[in-house]
């Protein structure tokens, strides 16, 4: 049986989505889906206006918060925030009475820009008119998929910026490989975080020629890992056949390199954007780097740890999608 892989894609799609699309009800013998006896209406995600900033650059897990699912569980703070306000199609900003008003505004248009396709509604002591979460009809499971800010702005539907608080996104793109050693040593810097709510995107690195690297960060949590291999690796017969998406790929496709390349959003307030473009372009390969090809760039020192996915990919490995709307 062939084993599948979420790639960069698909993962980002997916990724924020609740864990399983089928839920089913405990007890019932023959496994019944909730899908069956039930619909979901409007997914609704509770923001506490006093601690969600707090929370989200937090570096805490789960565990440590007496919240997480299992042991098993090694997610952070800032990832479950991420997820559950990416995916919702409401967001209720509670405890709006406990913070001034210029922070409710401060919340809501970073909010809009994490998630422009959500419904935003304030609250105090969770009072809520019941027609705004309930019998809305709203949820779509493939709309939410693409709801996410940093997917739209890949797809070229920008969200304004909101100048009074300096909340901005922008993508981030490059044709060259990264050095690794570069490319680590600017995510360990200042200019990587300073004011970035999120970033997202896959990236290629000189050393892993073959595969794509997912780039995620929320907040104070940041993951670089394998999600698939180029569709340049692998056979003719593996790309897409559906128009739309090939139409992308053809899109993007490099004549030497295919569809490896650099393309992270990143989302922030007040954030340095020159400097972030910066210390981002050097760390692709220079001229003289690129002449020695691949074979040359797999002795360049890589501090990236070693991706289990990778090891795998080798034989079964599933390819990234291009990114569509």
């Amino acid at each position: 049986m062939q084993r599948h892989r979420l790639s960069a894609a698909v993962r980002g799609h997916l990724g924020a989505a609740p864990r399983g699309r089928d839920v089913h009800l405990r007890g019932s013998r023959d496994r019944q889906s909730l899908s069956e006896v039930a619909r979901l209406d409007t997914l609704v995600t509770v923001v506490d206006a006093q601690r969600f900033l707090s929370d989200w650059t937090s570096a805490d897990d789960l565990r440590a918060r007496k919240a997480a699912l299992d042991e098993g569980d090694e997610r952070t703070v800032a990832e479950l925030l991420v997820e559950q306000v990416e995916f919702a199609n409401a967001l209720v900003i509670n405890k709006t009475d406990l913070v001034g008003e210029d922070e409710v505004e401060r919340l809501t248009a970073m909010l809009r820009h994490l998630n422009p396709g959500a419904r935003i509604v304030r609250a105090c002591r969770g009072q809520v008119e019941p027609r705004e979460i309930l019998g809305t009809g709203r949820f779509d499971f493939e709309e939410a998929a693409r709801s996410p800010g940093w997917m739209r702005e890949l797809r070229g539907e920008h969200v304004p910026e909101t100048e009074e608080y300096g909340i901005e996104s922008f993508v981030y793109r490059a044709e060259r490989p990264m050095h690794p050693e570069r490319l680590w040593d600017f995510i360990h810097g200042a200019a990587a975080r300073d004011g970035v709510l999120r970033s997202k995107g896959v990236f290629w690195l000189a050393t892993r020629t073959d595969i794509t690297a997912e780039w995620s960060q929320a907040g104070g949590a940041a993951s670089f890992e394998a999600a698939g291999r180029w569709y340049a690796a692998l056979p003719e017969d593996q790309r897409p056949e559906d128009e739309e998406e090939r139409a992308a790929l053809d899109a993007a496709w490099h004549p030497v390199w295919g569809d490896r390349r650099q393309e992270i959003v990143f989302i922030g307030v007040d954030v340095a954007r020159e400097e972030l473009t910066r210390g981002l372009d050097a760390c692709p390969l220079t001229q003289e780097e690129m002449v020695a090809g691949p074979s040359g760039w797999r002795p360049f020192e890589d501090p990236f740890p070693a991706w289990q996915e990778a090891g795998e990919q080798e034989s079964e490995a599933e390819p990234a999608q291009p990114l569509l709307p």
